[in-house]
């Protein structure tokens, strides 16, 4: 009711132009027809195809008018005031002369007390009619609409079928907090496609339905959805990292008052942090969404900034859910060689950190931490940073062991044991290509796969903490005293 009252409102207060975005065209319709019985105005609605009608009324409609510029003339000639509801209508925006007639319209609403509104599923309003518009949002379903939605549809699958639906009450709830942010017509179709697809609400409808509500509310390439998430059972060590998380988990899901925001995880290239971001997700069930740093720069001035507002209403709008954002100073980094983009983009990203209400828990991973802005790196922003080394010698064993048994080269401990002096100063990703390269060398030689061909691999291979012995060096005395270790 009270977007009801809210619309009442614009329009009692004399607003000439007002603008809803929306993709619930019907719902908007019968809101604004509701409005106007309400008030005892008369009103009509636009279409390309069909022209102008009453809506409040069974009179046909006058398809002389479907022309934009004579709709328009029309409006502007009327002298009884009246609601005019022109949907689709943002295509003729970009016609100055259609600019010029809604703009006479509004300056004259004084004397002839006419109310446009603009409905399309975006709008980008001219500058020249922007001090004169007024935005109105529809609504999206609270919780409890949500579950009497989700209710109906279990009635409506059972009228259709004449078989009740299972559902439990632990399965309604995990199926609620993964379709809000959609809209009730969105609701209705995704809960009917979860209970019709087996007749039941299950945990294993989440994923499928998670896949249709990102296509639904994804409106560009800035932010993706990540589906080979894993569990931490394939992550090696990180033992520190795996208790922090344990023991927020609980908070996070059922939004406790102190619910944990998210980590920064920064260290050695190649150490498993992108893979630990997945296994956040995975072991914690919730939708996992990258946000890709370099897909947010627009040539065009004031577009990067958009686009990360954009990706971030989206996180907003999938959650519960972990926002990944991989190699985050590519982005937010601390100089100022690019016109101030990367310190406006700072701004808004640090403005969201503050103000977010969504249930988002954010994992950043960064290779250069130095690069970041020291804003961004204060206790606050970040519940944690953590520092990603090298492997220890048990957990080089441990990887070795992973990698081999994943390509089903298999290979005793004790053999594994003999070059694991080889292996000091690899990083995860160094020890999985030295496997792959192994299997090549073996292969190469029409030869069954051994020792000897690591030990060859593993020879001909220097690892980044020799190459770059210098900065690892470095970057792991910074961490020492500045980071818990992971």
């Amino acid at each position: 009711m009270h977007e009801f009252d809210d619309l009442r409102v614009l329009v009692q207060a004399h607003s000439p132009l007002i603008v809803i975005e929306s993709y619930e065209e019907p719902r908007a319709l019968m809101l604004i027809k509701r409005l106007a019985v309400n008030l005892m105005r008369p009103v009509f609605k636009w279409t390309i195809t069909d022209g102008l009608q009453r809506l409040d009324s069974e009179q046909g409609a006058q398809a002389f008018n479907a022309e934009p510029t004579n709709l328009l003339a029309q409006i502007k000639s009327t002298r009884n005031s009246g609601i005019y509801v022109l949907c689709d209508f943002h295509p003729f925006l970009a016609e100055p002369k259609h600019v010029r007639y809604i703009k006479e319209i509004a300056q004259a609403h004084e004397q002839l007390g006419h109310t446009l509104i603009l409905l399309s599923h975006a709008i980008d309003v001219p500058p020249e009619l922007s001090r004169l518009c007024y935005r109105f949002t529809l609504s999206l379903p609270s919780d409890q609409q949500i579950r009497q939605l989700i209710h109906d549809m279990a009635d409506s699958y059972a009228a259709k079928t004449g078989m009740l639906a299972e559902l439990t009450a632990e399965n309604v709830s995990l199926l609620l907090q993964n379709l809000r942010g959609l809209t009730f017509d969105e609701v209705k179709r995704l809960a009917y496609k979860a209970i019709a697809d087996d007749g039941a609400i299950t945990q294993a409808d989440i994923p499928r339905i998670n896949r249709a509500k990102f296509s639904l509310l994804q409106t560009d390439g800035v932010l993706s959805q990540v589906f080979d998430s894993v569990s931490f059972t394939n992550v090696i060590g990180l033992t520190h990292l795996k208790h922090w998380l344990a023991q927020r988990q609980q908070s996070f899901i059922e939004q406790a008052k102190d619910t944990p925001k998210g980590l920064m995880l920064t260290g050695v290239q190649g150490t498993g942090k992108s893979l630990a971001a997945k296994a956040i997700a995975g072991s914690w069930h919730l939708p996992l969404l990258r946000l890709d740093m370099a897909a947010l720069y627009n040539k065009y001035i004031g577009e990067t900034e958009k686009n990360l507002t954009q990706a971030l209403a989206l996180a907003d709008a999938m959650s519960p859910c972990v926002l990944w954002i991989d190699e985050i100073e590519k982005g937010l980094s601390s100089g100022d060689n690019d016109n101030g983009v990367s310190r406006r983009l700072l701004g808004s990203f640090l403005t969201w950190l503050s103000e977010r209400k969504s249930q988002v828990f954010l994992v950043a991973t960064a290779n250069n931490i130095h690069d970041l802005a020291p804003e961004l790196l204060r206790k606050g922003r970040f519940d944690e940073i953590f520092f990603v080394d090298l492997p220890d010698e048990q957990e080089r064993l441990q990887l070795l062991q992973l990698h081999l048994t994943k390509r089903q080269l298999p290979l005793s401990e004790a053999e594994l044991g003999s070059v694991l002096a080889l292996c000091h100063g690899f990083s995860g990703a160094e020890l999985e290509q030295a496997v792959v390269g192994a299997g090549f060398r073996a292969r190469a030689g029409n030869s069954t796969f051994s020792i000897t061909h690591l030990i060859d691999e593993l020879a001909a291979t220097q690892p980044l903490s020799v190459v770059m012995a210098e900065q690892i060096t470095a970057l792991r005395q910074w961490a020492l005293e500045r980071c818990v270790k992971a």
